[in-house]
């Protein structure tokens, strides 16, 4: 990467190890900001190839340098298109300007080191890209690329004072680095340099890691999840929001991008595969598009710590003692815990017909539909917990109430576009009109849709005129919202108070940390009735659409999936309350750890002392009760020994009769030497013969005397000499008896 920075040069292993690892680490970085998703293919295709050219030329050990004044006048041309880029391109949001001035800046010194804070300018570009990552995305892949730019920036670092301290030396002696092994030799080949390198390097960033992450969890929080904040998204927003047209939440369930993680207390095998969670309600429809004009919002505040009773609120359309006595006396009541990917809807998501919030909320706004809503501007609340009421009346109760409904309902719930086609109404009274109840006359609706049309995400090319006479004469086929639409509709047609619901159906519950996984594809929408004396009661027009097939991937892809959710979970939203949950958690299992260890050694104690005392009162009362095991303990102890017993007599004996065995006999006298010399200080490298040993001892008698001994040694153990190895112990004792006068 550099052309004229010195005519000294060092030495080419570590001048080539810097500057690949100064590359990679600013691919890296490129990488990790690549990875969020949010740059535009402009920029990526401009560093890609300036990459692309740097790596071509540092494969090929070639230079190419920008002049200097080249580099001035482009820093002042993009002084000027930063200002284009900020009110015209960007829609004045600073962040997006600023990540291309990183990027062009990179480029640019790419192609422009003269001096030799230039390769650190290039570091300092590398981390702003990490940190502009770390800005526009909360996503777990993060913590991966993260990880491995750290790697390579401990190891660059080391690699440029490794250059460095080159350059400065004045001679090519071998370099002193922390951390790295001195060689014998002057420089390293580049393989070993880099093998110390990635050594040390994996010291210290395991030492940094850990460091990091005890002060993380460690340091005090006064707010959290703030992260959270920086990656709100919107791919799906539209279809929680005030308005929909048609075919907008058909686009979201083409995808399958997770948009919530919710865990039901005590439900560890999925025991709710439809679970619901009711976002936004529309009541208006002009023929292509729900709306709700939003009527008056209560404020709800707090009750108690943080939960906000919502089964108090009751609207004005919502009768809860007659829907208590369609329900039954009995409550269904479940405790759960959502945790929301970062959205830009304030609609808090509820498993009907909630009951009460637990979070963080400042103010929710609750409408006559019972939408609710986050109305804390500046805050996303992503972690909440809810309680929520899931029984529902029995078919045989529904199909017996009669009655007529609220006047105030056909305000907004019988409303009917003003272009309606002929055909709706005429099916929607074939259907109904011969029902004797209100919900026989829903069910009838809801059957008919279920069971003579086809689910599919196919939407039309061009959307047509009227896209519900359309979907109901002749295509036939849709997905949920033509459905829910077209139920509402014909329901008001025959004076039945309807409404349009969307939220989530359906889940996939992931056994590793018994979650439920929503999806965007699981984005839907359903019909809510006003049934007379039970109040507002679901259904659901759409058929089923194809299972999904569970493959190999697809369960790995759970692993991956629990671990996203620790991040958002433990990452992303930590906070004080975190905190002190942690805290809290290790502090209790540590002294119920602590309470079980000392009630396991007491109750060791305790038995031990028991059976002390009954073999004491067998040896006193019957003494010969203990004969039989005893003997047998006593023989099980034999066995055990034998044969170290056998091997340790059958070693003293052929050491004392030497010339009947003389190999095995002077390998274990000459065992016995040097061990008793290394008592004395006198160690035998395992690299030396036994005549370089007796050689390398310093003192002159103790050397004669061993170096008789081997003598002798080397006769019996490779000569078989019976008469050398007869004099072996007497050898010995002379080696003995120098080391004791010495």
């Amino acid at each position: 990467m550099a052309a004229t920075l010195t005519s000294r040069l060092a030495p080419p292993e570590i001048e080539r190890l810097f500057q690949t690892s100064l590359f990679l680490l600013v691919v890296t970085g490129f990488a990790t900001l690549f990875g969020t998703g949010k740059l535009d293919l402009a920029s990526v295709a401009f560093v890609v190839i300036a990459l692309l050219l740097r790596g071509y030329l540092l494969l090929h050990d070639r230079r190419f340098v920008i002049p200097g004044r080249v580099t001035a006048w482009l820093a002042v041309l993009y002084v000027l298109l930063f200002f284009v880029d900020f009110f015209f391109i960007s829609g004045r949001d600073f962040i997006t300007p600023a990540v291309h001035l990183v990027l062009f800046g990179m480029c640019v010194k790419l192609f422009n080191v003269e001096r030799e804070r230039d390769y650190a300018y290039l570091a300092v570009l590398s981390f702003l890209m990490v940190l502009s990552a770390a800005i526009l995305t909360v996503d777990s892949a993060f913590l991966a690329a993260f990880a491995i730019f750290i790697v390579l920036a401990v190891f660059c670092f080391m690699a440029m004072e490794m250059r460095r301290s080159s350059l400065s030396a004045a001679n090519s002696a071998p370099l002193a680095i922390p951390g790295l092994r001195t060689r014998r030799a002057a420089i390293s080949p580049m393989h070993r340099l880099a093998t110390s390198l990635t050594r040390t390097t994996a010291v210290m960033v395991m030492a940094i890691l850990a460091a990091s992450t005890f002060l993380f969890f460690a340091m005090p929080r006064i707010s959290g999840g703030y992260l959270s904040r920086y990656a709100q998204s919107d791919a799906i927003s539209t279809g929680f929001s005030d308005s929909v047209n048609l075919g907008e939440i058909g686009h979201i369930q083409q995808s399958s991008e997770v948009v919530a993680h919710l865990r039901i207390d005590g439900d560890v095998i999925g025991d709710h595969p439809d679970l619901r969670l009711r976002g936004s309600v529309l009541t208006l429809f002009d023929g292509r598009r729900w709306t709700n004009p939003r009527p008056s919002s209560d404020v709800l505040v707090q009750s108690y710590g943080r939960v906000f009773q919502l089964s108090t609120h009751a609207s004005a359309f919502d009768h809860r003692e007659e829907v208590r006595i369609a329900r039954g006396p009995q409550l269904n009541l479940i405790h759960y815990r959502v945790l929301m990917e970062p959205l830009t809807t304030s609609v808090i998501f509820t498993i009907p017909a909630a009951q009460a919030l637990f979070g963080s909320f400042r103010e929710i706004g609750v409408d006559d539909d019972r939408t609710f809503h986050n109305l804390d501007r500046d805050r996303t609340v992503s972690v909440y917990e809810g309680v929520s009421d899931v029984s529902v009346p029995l078919p045989t109760i529904l199909d017996r109430l009669q009655g007529a409904s609220l006047p105030v309902l056909s305000e907004r719930y019988l409303e009917l576009p003003e272009l309606l086609d002929e055909r709706i109404p005429e099916l929607a009274h074939k259907l109904a009109d011969t029902q004797p109840s209100p919900y026989r006359r829903a069910l009838a609706i809801e059957h008919y849709l279920t069971s003579q049309y086809g689910y599919t995400l196919q939407l039309p090319s061009e959307p047509p005129v009227d896209p519900l006479a359309d979907f109901l004469f002749h295509r036939r086929r849709g997905h949920c919202e033509y459905f829910a639409s077209s139920m509402a509709v014909m329901l008001r047609v025959v004076g039945i108070p309807s409404r349009v619901i969307t939220g989530f159906r359906g889940a996939q519950f992931n056994q590793v940390n018994s979650t439920y996984i929503v999806r965007a594809s699981d984005a839907h929408s359903w019909v809510e009735a006003y049934i007379p004396g039970a109040g507002w009661t679901t259904f659901d027009p759409t058929p089923s659409g194809d299972a999904p097939v569970t493959t190999l991937w697809t369960r790995s892809q759970l692993y991956l999936d629990a671990a996203r959710e620790f991040w958002r979970e433990w990452i992303v939203n930590y906070d004080v309350g975190h905190q002190q949950n942690l805290s809290i958690t290790g502090i209790r299992q540590t002294r119920d750890k602590l309470s079980r260890f000392r009630r396991w050694s007491a109750s060791i104690y305790t038995r031990m002392l028991e059976s002390a005392r009954r073999v004491h009162r067998t040896a006193t009362s019957d003494p010969k009760r203990l004969l039989r095991p005893g003997l047998l303990l006593l023989a099980i102890v034999a066995l055990i020994a034998l044969p170290f017993a056998v091997l340790r007599v059958r070693t003293a004996w052929r050491a004392a009769s030497p010339s009947i065995s003389p190999t095995s006999a002077s390998a274990i006298l000459y065992l016995r030497m040097t061990r008793r010399l290394a008592r004395e200080g006198y160690l035998r490298s395992a690299t030396q013969t036994p005549s370089e040993f007796a050689a390398s001892i310093g003192n002159l008698e103790i050397r004669e005397a061993v170096m008789r001994f081997v003598a002798a040694y080397e006769r019996a153990r490779f000569g078989a000499s019976a008469s050398a190895a007869a004099t072996l112990p007497k050898l010995l004792d002379q080696v003995r008896n120098t080391l004791a006068r010495s």
